[in-house]
């Protein structure tokens, strides 16, 4: 295969996966973004694909496929370029599923919450029972240290996200996806920037089961009001549910050892290296779409205590001067409650600081004001960087039962807690941004 694809806003991680799939079917592949830089940048080159820095709108007629990542919209000089000429061009998803997916039996994780750990961990059972799935994943799994590849099976498996997939095309991304397996995770209002109320989102959740097929499989929780909602408008395949027909008994309060059952009978205990009831809802999760293609549930509770976690999900980055930082992805008030209720059954009265950047849309956009609160009352400390633009923190200071500070600057942090943490601190960060490297800037100050 010789044809060339072009990928404009490359250096996200979705539209970076779709680069590294391309290439590896045999396309060749270039691209270009407003920021080229590591670790996305390096991965890219590594894999010979030409990156461009900036945008140029003298494209050549001669490139048959144009991606055009979400990250685009019109008005951007190589938009108008792109249209003006009548050049063809495809979102992420739609070139996904036309060029990778459409012979794949895809497994499609979804929902607000716990979608690249429950992802990874589906990959990982596949891998371990010797299916050897291609895969998506918005993160990096440790277990395979690449965040996308084909495989060499039938399965495929994907973070399937309700973001829209391109600015002429509003449809979420999974839509594309045709899954044939359907993991719900759970369903709560985000993405304010695209999405005003719970139930525009329901309706794409409703949307994406009206492609699921009825010799397929759909896996939800038992007790998800809003995800029940979205079934009573109507589902054409059988549902699995978490809680019902499958279940788990946590064994410890910060969740590193449980039993599963199946239809009430007990198949083994899984004893595992993650933290928290929300990775055994994941796990469960995970067993229940690996079991639904045909991996016995005793392989997949076998695979569980070889799974090594997702970057950036409660990774810990390193221990200093006694206190132990941490890194997680949280960027909701449940993701942020969750995350703190199992590091803090892990070291029960040891004191831990929640270090929180406020850097998605909604977050930043105050939407969560009022829920953000009650997510960190498992912390005894919560710093936080200002928001910009500044929506009042205030009202989250008068609002909270923990300690609240407010700081301007990463310099002001890392000044802050040099002056508070002691030998046997836990200091866990929380964003979805970069943070400026404030991890490795704590480290070195303490």
């Amino acid at each position: 295969m010789n044809r060339h694809l072009h990928i404009l806003g490359i250096c996200g991680t979705f539209m970076g996966g779709i680069a590294a799939l391309a290439k590896e079917a045999g396309f060749s592949v270039s691209g270009a973004d407003e920021a080229v830089y590591p670790p996305m940048s390096t991965q890219l080159t590594a894999l010979g694909i030409d990156l461009h820095q900036g945008y140029d709108d003298t494209l050549s007629e001669s490139i048959p496929d144009i991606v055009i990542g979400n990250a685009l919209s019109r008005g951007k000089p190589i938009v108008e370029a792109i249209l003006a000429r009548n050049l063809p061009y495809s979102s992420g998803p739609e070139w996904l599923y036309r060029e990778i997916l459409q012979q794949r039996h895809v497994i499609a994780v979804s929902g607000t919450h716990g979608k690249t750990t429950t992802a990874s961990l589906i990959a990982w059972v596949l891998e371990f029972a010797g299916l050897k799935p291609g895969f998506l994943i918005g993160g990096v799994p440790e277990n395979f240290g690449i965040s996308a590849r084909l495989g060499d099976s039938e399965f495929f498996v994907i973070e399937a996200d309700e973001y829209d997939s391109a600015f002429f095309d509003k449809r979420s991304k999974f839509i594309h996806y045709h899954p044939r397996t359907l993991v719900i995770n759970n369903l709560e209002f985000d993405h304010a920037d695209i999405f005003d109320t719970l139930g525009d989102i329901q309706k794409q959740f409703h949307h994406l089961l009206r492609i699921v097929p009825s010799n397929g499989t759909v896996i939800v929780p038992a007790n998800d009001t809003a995800i029940q909602e979205v079934l009573d408008l109507g589902v054409w395949t059988p549902v699995v549910y978490l809680g019902l027909d499958f279940k788990a008994q946590s064994l410890k309060d910060d969740g590193s050892e449980f039993k599963v059952y199946y239809q009430d009978k007990e198949q083994g205990t899984v004893h595992w290296n993650l933290l928290g009831q929300h990775n055994i809802h994941n796990a469960l999760a995970a067993i229940a779409a690996a079991h639904a293609v045909g991996v016995p549930i005793a392989t997949a509770i076998a695979a569980l205590p070889e799974f090594k976690n997702v970057k950036r999900r409660m990774e810990k980055k390193g221990e200093a001067h006694g206190v132990s930082i941490y890194d997680d992805f949280a960027h909701h008030p449940t993701a942020i409650a969750t995350t703190l209720q199992g590091l803090r059954a892990r070291i029960g009265s040891a004191h831990l600081f929640a270090l929180l950047e406020l850097g998605s849309y909604t977050m930043r956009t105050g939407v969560h004001k009022k829920t953000l609160p009650p997510s960190w009352l498992d912390a005894d400390e919560i710093v936080i960087i200002r928001p910009n633009p500044d929506w009042g923190v205030d009202d989250l200071i008068a609002a909270s039962k923990r300690p609240v500070t407010v700081l301007d600057t990463l310099e002001a942090i890392v000044e802050h807690f040099k002056a508070k943490t002691k030998v046997g601190d836990h200091l866990v960060v929380m964003s979805n941004k970069g943070f400026g490297g404030i991890h490795q800037q704590l480290l070195q100050a303490l």
